[in-house]
Formats: structure tokens, sequence, C-alpha cells
């Protein structure tokens, strides 16, 4: 292949490109936002400050706030227990965190009813102790723990594998305890990955419908997110609230990757290694 024939499938090929994201990816977006506002300013702040649609908002900011924690922790641990030690029934570990993104979102919802509902397996005790995990706030942050978990353990495993022992072996050797080479050796060194991985696991507890859809029971103004909530304004033909609240996800996914794109550019952050 000639020069000016490699230049014009290379042109041919971003161009392809840019079409494919112009059509499937940034004209869904923006007609998010021209529905939201198509009766004006007025009617979009009204739909985001309907009494359901702000209890959808603090509950799905209550179980991002519990379950991205959560998962920083296991991630953290997870992947300085992967990557820093040998143990037998590491691949198993790996596995069993891969897990979640190899069950549907679905599933993992009715595993969780099985378990903790009226008729599961812990369901008598639950009632006989007063205790609601179904259709209440703790099915609905169990169920977005199990959806977001591997985002950030996936995100230190391949970065702290590549750094290697070395600088924590010597740390130790000086006279460091664990915990001080965690601290001050370990968790500078990952800091942006994990920053990366926070930022996807947030993301995707705002947004997660399949699991929440199922452990929720869809009680409007108690157990409802905003993506349910989203849902039951369209079925309702409400279409201006429906993508007003949805504006407000896809502000989310915009935040998300600007942020993304910042740790990328000037931290010199990439998927699955950093500079440091």
């Amino acid at each position: 292949m000639n020069t000016l024939s490699f230049i014009r499938a290379r042109h041919l090929l971003i161009a392809a490109a840019l079409a494919f994201i112009a059509l499937f990816l940034v004209l869904p977006l923006v007609s998010v936002f021209v529905a939201a506002l198509q009766k004006g300013l007025a009617a979009y702040g009204a739909a985001l400050i309907d009494p359901d649609a702000l209890s959808a908002i603090r509950l799905t900011l209550l179980v991002a706030a519990i379950a991205v924690p959560l998962n920083i922790v296991f991630g953290v641990l997870a992947a300085w227990s992967i990557a820093k030690f040998d143990f037998p029934g590491k691949s198993l570990l790996v596995t069993f965190i891969d897990l979640p993104f190899s069950v549907s979102p679905v599933v993992a919802g009715l595993i969780y009813v099985l378990m903790f509902g009226a008729q599961g397996w812990f369901g008598p005790w639950l009632q006989e102790h007063d205790v609601q995990i179904i259709f209440a706030v703790p099915g609905i942050v169990l169920a977005t723990i199990f959806v977001t978990f591997p985002f950030v353990a996936r995100e230190l495993i391949p970065l702290m594998s590549e750094q290697g022992r070395d600088d924590e072996e010597a740390a130790l050797s000086l006279g460091a305890s664990g915990f001080q080479t965690f601290l001050r050796v370990t968790l500078p060194n990952i800091r942006w990955g994990l920053l990366y991985g926070v930022l996807l696991c947030n993301a995707r507890a705002m947004g997660e419908f399949g699991a929440v859809s199922v452990v929720s029971g869809h009680l409007r103004g108690i157990t409802n997110t905003m993506p349910l909530h989203v849902e039951i304004l369209y079925n309702e033909y409400n279409f201006v609230a429906a993508f007003a609240v949805a504006s407000l996800l896809a502000l989310l996914a915009l935040v998300t990757l600007v942020l993304k794109s910042i740790v990328e550019w000037r931290f010199g952050y990439h998927h699955g290694s950093a500079k440091h």
C-alpha cells in the first residue's frame, strides 16, 4: 500500500469512527437534554424538585456514599493481597472478583431475593427479628455493592503487579511496619489508579438499574433510585420529567468522563499502568 492509499484509508477509518460516535453516543446524549428542556426551564426545574424526584436523588447519593467507600476498602485490600503476596486460592479470588462482570445484574438481584426475601433462606429469621433487606435500602446497597465491587480491584491489580514488591520489601527491611509500608509506600504509588477506579465505580453505582430494580420493589418516593424513577416517569408518559432526571445521570457520565480524562492527561495515568 503506497503512502497516499494509506492516508486515505486512515482518514476513512477516522471518519467512520467519528460517524459511529456521533450516531450512537453524541446524538442520543443531546436528545436527552433537548427532550428535557422542550417545555422550558420552568418545567425542567419543576421535574427536579418534585418530592419523588428529590427522594430518588437522595437515595441514589446515599447508596453511592455507602457502596463506593466499601468498594474502595475491599478493592485496595484485595489488589494488595493479590499483587504483593502469594497464597493458596489466589487465582480463585481473582475469579470471584470478576464474577459480577459475567453475571447479569438481574440475576444478582434475584440471588438477593432468594437469600433475604420473605420466602428466602434467611427470610423467616429476618421477619422474626423485624429486619427488612429486600424492598428496602439495605437490599439496594447490597445489590449495588455486588455489581460495582470489581471496578476498584480490577483497576489496581495490574497496576500493583507491574510495580512489583521491591519498594515494600525495602521499606520493611528498613524497619517500617506493614501498616506504615502500605500508608507511605503502596498507597502513594497507586493514588491515581485508585482515583480512576473510584470514578468508574461511582458512575456505575449511581446508574445501576437491573439489580436494584429487582430488590427495590419500586416503592415510589421510598426505594426508587434515579434510574428507577426515570423508568416510572417514562412509563407514565411524563417524558419531560423523565428526561429531566435522566439528564442528571447524563451529566454524571460527562463529569466522570472529564475527570477520567484529566487523570489520564495530568498525571500520565493509563488503564492498567501509571507513571509515578
